[in-house]
């Protein structure tokens, strides 16, 4: 499981660019809060290697699956949300992962921390509401 600013990341593919070549396919996890982007651990070596050797050959776009053979399935296991899941299920189990966190900021007495959850539960709180409005214009 990757975390960026206390968020779960959540699992996917995407299309990454390296100076002047485009990689597609590339494991990736994504932070709901800040949006940042990891190349996923796992394939962090695989992707150095292929986005060198791409650049140097002068390769326009590659594809990540057609060079590395590694299962796709087991890197995103250790995600906790997947981008194929309901945008509303991600949100709350964000923010249900959020308010577990804070419960135990507080028992700390990590008053930082504390701050830090509880702006994340309003960004979080913010997506919410707009799937919400999005869902009942609908």
């Amino acid at each position: 499981m990757s975390f960026c600013c206390g968020a779960s990341m959540i699992g996917t593919k995407g299309t990454l660019k390296h100076l002047t070549t485009h990689i597609h396919n590339v494991p990736i996890t994504f932070c709901p809060v800040c949006h940042g982007i990891d190349v996923h651990y796992k394939a962090q070596s695989e992707y150095d290697i292929l986005a060198e050797y791409a650049y140097g050959d002068g390769a326009a776009e590659v594809d990540f699956e057609d060079y590395v053979d590694q299962d796709q399935a087991s890197l995103l296991e250790n995600c906790v949300n997947h981008e194929n899941e309901e945008p509303m299920d991600v949100v709350r189990s964000q923010i249900d992962m959020a308010l577990d966190l804070l419960s135990f900021a507080k028992h700390l007495e990590d008053r930082e921390w504390q701050y830090m959850l509880k702006k994340r539960l309003q960004v979080l709180g913010s997506r919410r509401n707009k799937l919400l409005q999005r869902k009942s214009s609908v």
